[in-house]
């Protein structure tokens, strides 16, 4: 069993930044894919970005919404993984939540979320 926690959200004016960080419990962290999702009031999740696991390089990909603002890492050996949001826009308003993936059993293992408001 992995445990997430999500942190770093808040309330940021348009064109501001946060950064996001997602600690996961466990020492398979470094194989697991990380992702963010977001859901917004009244709409499905969605995914915003991803990074693949060690054996697979840390490979980044994002949804084309969030391309050039938004920036995903990860950290092994503390067993984090950030998303660093830039240029926010009030439409990036959402809860996000943190998505750590076992390929080797297909397990998904979610975060609670961290809410993220743009607002003036």
């Amino acid at each position: 069993q992995v445990q997430l926690v999500e942190s770093g959200g808040g309330l940021v004016q348009p064109g501001g930044s946060l950064r996001l960080s997602c600690a996961a419990s466990g020492s398979m962290f470094s194989f697991y894919a990380m992702s963010w999702y977001r859901q917004a009031p009244g709409k499905q999740r969605e995914l915003v970005a991803a990074i693949t696991g060690m054996f697979r390089g840390g490979m980044a990909n994002y949804t084309d919404s969030v391309k050039g603002r938004f920036t995903i890492a990860r950290d092994n050996g503390k067993n984090t993984v950030y998303l660093q949001m830039n240029s926010l826009k009030p439409e990036d308003t959402a809860v996000y939540y943190c998505k750590a993936r076992n390929n080797d059993n297909d397990m998904d293992y979610w975060g609670k979320g961290t809410l993220v408001t743009v607002s003036s």
